[in-house]
């Protein structure tokens, strides 16, 4: 039988009688001080990664609108929808760690902008985000769980093209728009907070209202291209790499290493991805920026995974297990750890025989 993904009260008392709920989380052995100096923010870094995305987006949108209707513009939708419906996700996962910039406003006015491309409430996925790292795939208390088991292969292919995340996002809105939160999100979103997420849906639909206005006055998708479908177009990219996080790993446990994973990508991705296929090191030290993650991996690498060589390295390896997930939900992969590190847990006995 799958397990019970939603959260709710029922799987709340599951997870709570299983000892899973907010586990110890296992660090590697590291000098504190070297970590505390990757910890260092810096605007400027921010700053010229968030000029370099914004003026890139700005200079392909205007050309691609130049363009329009040729055929020669869809290369310049396609760039801009990347950097508008992917290259927020990573800019929203940052700067809603607060650790991108140095200065809080800093963060906060990047991460408002890039909720609005990514059409996630800042307050509900702020929260939603601080409970996925207490509770990492623990299942019915993640919120963020992605793939669940057996895997929805027709789900998640819908995602690469943003309709099933842009479908519950404006349903989300208009819920919240009429002064409403979800059942799941009372989970985890403080009521304190209920009033600023009423706000924002309210104004995004303004946006989105305006926007559509906009494209029926001139008889034209242009504005629409702009604002609201490269969430849909541009998707792929922040699927593609998001899944690679922790898709085919195990479920309740309290080591990063058997949840999450560490993928090398090439330069452009890491950019649109700022840093984020270093996802073990980020999940075991949140307050590093992710201009350091590099230097933290090599810090830690000894008590870590291997990372996958490539995106397609590591969708090949996941293949296996998905295969057998769609029979039977228990197989698991059980990352190798290089020679000296420190053992996992004893939680892992129960994992082997699943593994692929």
């Amino acid at each position: 039988m799958p397990n019970e993904y939603s959260l709710s009260a029922h799987a709340q008392r599951a997870a709570v009688d299983t000892k899973t709920i907010a586990p110890n989380w296992f660090r590697p052995t590291v000098d504190p001080l070297a970590v505390r100096e990757l910890m260092q923010k810096s605007d400027a870094i921010a700053l010229r990664d968030t000029i370099i995305w914004l003026g890139a987006m700005a200079i392909a949108g205007t050309i691609a609108v130049m363009l329009w209707p040729s055929w020669w513009s869809a290369p310049f939708w396609i760039v801009y929808g990347v950097l508008y419906g992917s290259g927020a996700d990573s800019r929203w996962h940052e700067c809603g760690h607060k650790t991108a910039f140095k200065s809080a406003w800093m963060n906060n006015f990047v991460y408002q902008i890039a909720c609005f491309m990514m059409m996630r409430n800042p307050a509900v996925w702020r929260a939603s985000h601080v409970r996925h790292h207490t509770d990492t795939i623990v299942v019915g208390r993640d919120p963020e769980i992605v793939a669940m088991r057996p895997p929805d292969l027709i789900r998640i292919a819908l995602m690469f093209i943003g309709l099933v995340d842009v479908f519950v996002a404006f349903k989300r809105m208009f819920l919240h728009a009429r002064g409403r939160i979800h059942p799941e999100e009372a989970m985890y979103v403080a009521k304190r907070e209920y009033p600023k997420v009423f706000l924002v849906a309210r104004i995004w639909l303004v946006i989105y209202a305006s926007t559509i206005s906009l494209a029926i006055i001139y008889g034209s998708i242009v504005p629409l291209m702009i604002v609201g479908f490269p969430r849909l177009y541009g998707a792929w990219h922040h699927v593609m790499t998001g899944l690679l996080q922790h898709l085919g790993l195990a479920e309740n446990v309290s080591d990063h290493r058997l949840n999450t994973r560490t993928v090398l990508m090439n330069p452009i991705s890491r950019f649109i991805y700022l840093n984020m296929n270093y996802h073990l090191e980020h999940h075991m030290f949140t307050m590093v920026p992710y201009y350091n993650l590099p230097k933290l991996h090599e810090l830690i690498k000894h008590d870590i995974p291997k990372p996958a060589p490539s995106i397609f390295a590591a969708f090949r390896g996941l293949a296996p297990v998905l295969v057998k997930q769609l029979k039977y939900n228990d197989a698991v992969i059980i990352q190798d750890l290089p020679k000296g590190a420190t053992p996992y847990r004893d939680e892992v006995e129960k994992l082997r025989p699943h593994a692929v």
